[in-house]
């Protein structure tokens, strides 16, 4: 690769309809300006970023897992404290699950706006962000169609779109990290695409495996020197992140998604290899990775960066990792589609003119298709701008909870009170917890919030039948329910004294006693 600008008129736009004398002018003046038409269509998807993730939150479609743990580790940044989060157990450090201190970034602005919209709205512009460097150099390299069709193609992509409708999550940060290195990387800009690359250290613990993939790739292509710092660069601090700090602030002492990279993977050699490839629904996940570019995208050598975490998704024993949903493959998207840059703008021999446009139609249909089959349609469905009659219950029932109290919730609740509250999830009697209704009395929650007709049962301790039932048999009365969500509260404790203690915000503390 290198650092030429490649202007090609025959890959100037893709075939359409003859533009009005009142469009020709935004048009020429668009054509000339890639870096404003990149920021058009970063500004668009930020639009519909937001739109999408803050109307799932007002339906209560967030859940605790992941937004609420989000939440409570940022609103313990934003207060100068050690992200503690009691959604993943008592005095549970965040820092001891994954390795992502980046999100210490977010504290200023959810202290100035303290609420999980403002997590929302920040991964929504992140997300966005990476559509400018792909936007900008495929209309300086291959034309404005070309920009246009990949910087949608970006922006719409099924794994971008499943990642900004799936909660909260860190890997906000590295998309667009990875994205303005891939532009450095296909423009022979070495340092800048190291620089873009480094931070992905403190994003997350495998992250670093992608650092020295781009050292390994600047190794082949550029200067040695700057390859060589990134590769050790990676692999120490994976090395680092995985052996040393995350055991050390485990509660277990030990890095505990090992796990599910061991669990029934079984010898080496044939048996390995099946474990990757097996079962077929892998074989979906590599497509949908490979068909946003017509497989053009392929013959580029930056598709080399997906490979790490392609491997440790393909070898991983959980499910949730190879399915085409969550938000595991946005880092892959701004890779692929910077291939077909790459391909496009820089290998006449390999890409002809006639091949050029069928790959562009190709990327162009793709998007339309999944842009319909993922979140982004519900932009244009009319329930999803409506409060469902039951959201404006459960908001009615939780509204009866105190600020500051210790709450124990279901999962699609608990995103609606970490804001205010201390929450953790609603468990049955067994397995008993701090959050469970045999606890010490000054460990167990104040209040009991449950939707009965959440069927998103993770990661609760039974149904949440059993679970009201358990907190019932404790001693907890119901205050009220409505349309299936049931507000319970606990009972008087005795303190030292033998005076009885309410929980916080029981309204029987305010009556005189006698």
């Amino acid at each position: 690769m290198t650092s030429s600008v490649d202007q090609r008129p025959w890959l100037s736009a893709l075939p359409q309809q003859p533009s009005t004398r009142a469009r020709a002018p935004m048009r020429r003046w668009l054509r000339t300006r890639p870096t404003v038409a990149a920021w058009v269509v970063t500004a668009v998807f930020f639009a519909l970023y937001a739109a999408v993730s803050v109307l799932r939150h007002r339906r209560m479609a967030t859940a605790g897992y992941d937004l609420g743990i989000f939440e409570e580790a940022v609103r313990a940044y934003a207060h100068g404290h050690a992200p503690v989060v009691e959604l993943k157990g008592p005095g549970f450090n965040l820092l001891g699950d994954h390795f992502h201190p980046v999100l210490v970034v977010l504290a200023p602005l959810y202290r100035a706006f303290p609420s999980p919209v403002t997590l929302l709205v920040a991964q929504a512009a992140l997300m966005a962000a990476a559509c400018l460097p792909l936007t900008r150099w495929a209309h300086r390299a291959v034309g404005p169609g070309a920009g246009l069709v990949v910087g949608c193609g970006v922006g719409a992509s099924w794994g971008m779109v499943s990642a900004v409708s799936f909660d909260f999550h860190e890997v906000c940060f590295a998309v667009p990290l990875l994205a303005f290195a891939v532009e450095a990387l296909g423009n022979g800009r070495w340092r800048a695409a190291a620089c873009w690359t480094l931070p992905l250290l403190l994003v997350k613990e495998d992250l670093g495996l992608t650092v020295a993939a781009v050292g390994a790739l600047i190794v082949w292509r550029g200067p040695r020197r700057w390859g060589w710092v990134l590769v050790a660069a990676g692999l120490a601090g994976t090395a680092l992140e995985m052996a040393v700090l995350l055991p050390a602030v485990n509660p277990h002492g030990t890095f505990d998604y090992w796990r599910q990279m061991s669990d029934g993977g079984g010898g080496g050699g044939p048996a390995q290899l099946l474990r990757v490839l097996w079962p077929p629904s892998k074989w979906l996940l590599l497509l949908m990775v490979a068909a946003p570019t017509a497989l053009l995208g392929l013959r580029s050598s930056l598709l080399l960066l997906c490979v790490p975490t392609l491997a440790w998704r393909l070898l991983s024993d959980n499910p949730h990792h190879w399915s085409l949903h969550y938000h595991y493959s946005a880092l892959l998207m701004p890779v692929v589609l910077g291939g077909l840059v790459d391909v496009l703008g820089r290998r006449p021999r390999v890409c002809s003119p006639g091949r050029a446009r069928v790959a562009l139609t190709a990327c162009a249909a793709f998007t339309a298709v999944t842009a319909a089959l993922y979140p982004l349609h519900e932009l244009v469905t009319p329930s999803s701008w409506r409060t469902p009659a039951h959201v404006r219950s459960a908001r009615a029932v939780l509204g009866r909870i105190p600020d500051g109290a210790r709450v124990a919730a279901t999962n699609r609740l608990s995103a609606q009170l970490t804001g205010r509250s201390v929450v953790g999830i609603a468990c049955g009697a067994t397995p008993p917890g701090p959050w469970s209704p045999v606890a010490l009395p000054d460990r167990r929650p104040d209040w009991v919030v449950a939707d009965r007709t959440d069927s998103d049962g993770f990661p609760l301790c039974g149904s949440p039948v059993r679970v009201l039932a358990a907190y019932r048999a404790a001693g907890y009365r119901t205050v009220v329910q409505a349309d299936g969500v049931v507000l319970l509260n606990a009972p008087a404790v005795r303190d030292g004294f033998g005076a009885p203690r309410l929980p916080a915000g029981d309204a029987r503390a305010a009556l005189p006693s006698g």
